[in-house]
């Protein structure tokens, strides 16, 4: 593994007999538990490491001193599996926004007491671009109060795919699986009939399109489908789309349109404004639904054909039902190598895939400091969007369909996926 991280001045042999920290923040995915297992894999396997502890509900976690040992938890090989195929965070998650400790240091006194009071000398946050957030700024402190008994990695995640630094997020694969695979069923269904239809598939993705661009994946079985993709990269306007649409029913008779919830217009504007709530997250991020229902009636009102708009939603975040295995095994890597960076001495950091080939798919596991990915966001490539903004052009493909290839199968129980509980 290589990487630039922050490295710590603690030499190795103080790291005898140290405990970890390891916790989940932000939107559950179906990879996030992968992630927590690499963690624990690698750090049962090295003589430096005793306990290992799961922070309850994130950060949040930390600061009240709410931990499980996790190895009185995943305490066999079946265990293990089953944490591995458990979608959503198993130690429960949080979105907290801690200050700058040059303003308020308290809450950093209170984690870095937690930490030493249990001597816990690493501390993994697994999280997407807010929770680098915490991880950036908890090493500032460390940093400026000269603290070098403790160490911080951040560990990424995010089915949004929209963290900078790294070629993906763990997560995105199996949501976009899930996105590509139900675009298709939906697909199926609107054929069957005779008269002409739009049916509108609304995504994930406030500010990046990824998952919508990844109902394209389908074409590689031979579908049409979706016939129009919308992102938020590209200015989305109203007259548009309904040429766009007007132009395709023109060539099918059961037009699929794919789109961004966070698709805005030319002023800068979400394209469903009316349908928002204007309510934000601690991060100032907006809560955002209801394009799909706004084009739908838009739609009716104006071409008057059968229409119907469906809203993946949550389900796009933890369907391990249909996982992809390239994403739960890398995610699993991911933690592994995140423990092997905290006893070479790193810290500040979050780890990070960087692509080395497509066919066949090929990466390795670096560092970068984690202020780089904290409070920034990554978009769909503007090269990779049609001029017309209406669809995706193949070099998405190629970046897209190794991250979502194999299945990893469900323990079930009662004809059902048996979940791991801590």
């Amino acid at each position: 593994m290589r990487g630039n991280g922050q490295v710590c001045c603690i030499s190795l042999a103080t790291l005898r007999f140290m405990n970890i920290a390891v916790a989940q923040s932000g939107g559950p995915t179906c990879a996030i538990n992968a992630s927590l297992a690499g963690v624990f894999s690698a750090a049962q396997r090295s003589d430096k490491i005793e306990k290992i502890y799961g922070a309850l509900n994130g950060i949040e976690g930390i600061i009240r001193d709410e931990m499980v040992d996790l190895s009185e938890k995943i305490d066999s090989d079946v265990s293990y599996q089953l944490l591995l195929r458990t979608p959503s965070a198993v130690l429960g998650s949080c979105r907290k926004k801690l200050p700058d400790h040059r303003e308020n240091s308290e809450v950093y006194e209170q984690i870095t007491d937690v930490l030493h009071k249990r001597n816990i000398g690493m501390f993994f946050y697994i999280g997407g671009n807010d929770s680098m957030d915490t991880v950036a700024k908890y090493s500032a402190y460390l940093k400026d109060k000269n603290i070098t008994d403790i160490k911080i990695i951040g560990i990424p995640k995010t089915i949004d795919n929209d963290l900078c630094e790294t070629d993906h997020s763990p997560g995105f694969g199996s949501a976009a699986k899930y996105v590509a695979a139900t675009v298709q069923e939906i697909t199926r269904d609107s054929n069957v009939y005779s008269i002409p239809s739009v049916t509108i598939i609304e995504t994930m993705g406030r500010h990046a399109g990824w998952l919508a661009a990844a109902s394209c994946c389908i074409r590689a079985n031979g579908e049409s489908a979706p016939h129009l993709i919308y992102l938020p990269e590209t200015t989305f306007s109203i007259e548009g789309f309904l040429s766009d649409v007007k132009a395709e029913m023109k060539k099918h008779r059961a037009v699929i349109v794919v789109v961004s919830e966070g698709v805005k217009t030319a002023e800068g504007k979400f394209a469903a404004e009316e349908f928002q709530s204007g309510a934000k997250d601690v991060f100032g991020h907006s809560y955002l639904a209801g394009i799909g229902k706004f084009l739908e009636k838009l739609v009716g009102a104006e071409i008057g054909c059968k229409v119907r708009s469906i809203e993946l939603n949550v389900m796009q975040r933890c369907s391990s039902h249909i996982a992809s295995l390239e994403d739960i095994r890398s995610s699993e890597a991911i933690g592994m190598s995140a423990v092997n960076a905290g006893l070479e001495g790193k810290s500040g950091c979050m780890m990070v895939f960087a692509r080395e080939s497509n066919m066949p798919y090929s990466y390795r596991i670096d560092t970068v400091d984690a202020s780089k990915a904290a409070n920034s966001e990554k978009f769909f490539p503007r090269e990779w969007i049609n001029e017309k903004g209406n669809n995706v052009l193949p070099p998405a493909y190629d970046y897209l369909m190794p991250l979502i290839q194999g299945e990893l199968h469900a323990i079930m129980k009662n004809g059902m996926p048996l979940n791991f509980v801590i």
